[in-house]
């Protein structure tokens, strides 16, 4: 039986349905966009940022390390916009 494809999520910055920040919002996804891919995509670990204070060596100071060294290359408006807002 193949596999149905599932829909993509709507790439929006504005409005009442926006599932990613404005470049002026910090860029990435928000919460709300999350949501929306998980139910598209069962058994996906997403994540929201890690944008808080976070104590050395928990899972999301090392999840921002991990995004941090991943991201390095951005050198895009939005790119910058969402290291910015992880705090790289």
């Amino acid at each position: 039986m193949p596999r149905k494809k599932s829909n993509p999520i709507r790439k929006t910055t504005k409005g009442k349905g926006a599932n990613y920040r404005s470049v002026k919002a910090g860029a990435g996804m928000t919460k709300k966009g999350v949501a929306a891919y998980r139910r598209a995509n069962p058994g996906s670990k997403l994540k929201t940022a890690v944008t808080g204070k976070v104590k050395p060596g928990s899972k999301a100071a090392k999840r921002r390390k991990s995004f941090c060294a991943r991201s390095k290359s951005w050198t895009g408006e939005r790119g910058k916009a969402a290291r910015r807002r992880w705090k790289c």
